[in-house]
């Protein structure tokens, strides 16, 4: 008969802000913590020169954000439809506009998937997206 879950097992628990920050080191990325659950790592780009990344963690998932550019002064529902369409090709990440119409890359984690390839795997992520997609972005929406 098999014990019932929970009893006569072991369970490891990681600390999500250990994992964060060991893998953070790990690969040479800056960071910094700001408050108690939030560390805040910066990426190198190529086009967009640093691109900051706050991982804030919770009860059950750690959330991610990551500054893209700042609000567009040109074609925004074009851009809003530009970020909708390559959302739907994003890898751990969506784009968002926050109340100011500044654009983020935002994503969540459940606490048990944060483990150091997975935080690199989104680092990779997000490095590539904002990067990747920043000259767009600045050409679309500041245009003149």
């Amino acid at each position: 008969m098999a014990a019932p879950r929970g009893v006569g097992t072991i369970v490891l628990m990681r600390d999500p802000m250990a994992v964060l920050t060991g893998t953070f080191e790990d690969l040479g990325v800056p960071y910094e913590h700001r408050g108690g659950d939030t560390v805040v790592a910066e990426l190198p780009g190529t086009h967009k020169l640093k691109i900051p990344v706050a991982f804030a963690v919770g009860s059950h998932s750690v959330a991610v954000n990551a500054f893209v550019v700042r609000a567009p002064q040109e074609h925004v529902p074009q851009i809003h439809r530009w970020l909708l369409r390559r959302n739907q090709r994003l890898f751990a990440v969506a784009y968002a506009v926050d109340h100011l119409g500044d654009i983020y890359l935002v994503g969540r984690l459940p606490l048990d998937a944060i483990t150091p390839q997975s935080v690199d795997a989104l680092l990779g992520s997000v490095a590539a997206t904002a990067d990747g997609d920043f000259d767009t972005l600045l050409e679309m929406g500041f245009e003149s």
